[in-house]
């Protein structure tokens, strides 16, 4: 089975075609990513990504009213620019951690019209500070909208839930069958990201992470599709620094391009 493999743009502070040919160079097939609202610029990221004949994930990260209304009307803004420039699908950080179940329906419900209306596929994240914050949040979500399909970056459930799920199984495991797309994180029980997971110290965060994975991508060659995979280790302050010179710990592309190797290989 053919699992493609995008690199995420955050944290990149490089040109954008430079870093565009870093991505081909790798063995990426291509980008996850917001989108500028302004059009040159736009067009510019549009022009690079079709150069180096990379694919788009649209990123919807940008959920910060609090009034619902005004809500869904920026939710629905970014969803339509980013569904202009035809990505292989939108992944959404939909809704907010504090709106009630039926608030954050009303988005979900949302992003199901446009999805249904433009033939574009639209995944929501299990993301801090978002609807499915947490694991047994996103079992309620999932067990009562049932066709809601995910983003595992499940990094920030051990976070959230200050452990490696070992009390959460069956949440994790409706979760997994959920899944279309993994964000290859690796968490722990303190913060979303370890320092580096190349690290023998991380072995353990690493190995039940892995884990996971082989079963997210068990359940998609049982149905005979694709799984997708970002490699989203972040930069600060995701990634810790030094006290003092705030240098970070470790090269975040290059563990980025390590994580990618690693499961190339694994699925292989």
């Amino acid at each position: 089975m053919l699992i493609k493999f995008y690199a995420p743009s955050w944290g990149n502070t490089l040109p954008f075609d430079l870093f565009c040919q870093n991505v081909k160079a790798a063995g990426y097939t291509g980008v996850e990513m917001a989108l500028p609202l302004e059009a040159t610029e736009r067009q510019e990221v549009l022009n690079a990504l079709a150069t180096y004949e990379l694919e788009l994930i649209g990123q919807y990260w940008q959920s910060f009213e609090t009034d619902l209304d005004e809500h869904s009307r920026q939710y629905e803004k970014y969803l339509r620019h980013l569904i202009a420039a035809s990505p292989v699908f939108i992944n959404c950080q939909t809704g907010k951690d504090f709106f009630s179940f039926e608030q954050n329906q009303q988005l979900f419900a949302l992003a199901a019209v446009i999805s249904a209306e433009t033939g574009v596929k639209i995944i929501h994240e299990t993301h801090r500070g978002k609807s499915l914050f947490a694991a047994h949040i996103c079992h309620e979500y999932l067990t009562r909208l049932p066709d809601i399909r995910l983003t595992l970056d499940i990094s920030h459930w051990c976070n959230v839930h200050e452990s490696l799920l070992d009390d959460q199984a069956e949440a994790v495991a409706l979760a997994i069958a959920h899944t279309d797309h993994i964000h290859s994180r690796v968490g722990h029980p303190e913060g979303p990201q370890v320092n580096d997971p190349r690290l023998p110290e991380w072995d353990m965060a690493l190995q039940t992470h892995l884990g996971w994975w082989d079963k997210v991508v068990e359940t998609h060659q049982k149905n005979k599709t694709q799984p997708t995979v970002t490699t989203e280790f972040g930069p600060a302050p995701y990634m810790p620094l030094l006290p003092y010179t705030q240098m970070p710990l470790a090269n975040q592309w290059e563990i980025n391009v390590f994580m990618m190797n690693l499961l190339k290989k694994r699925y292989a």
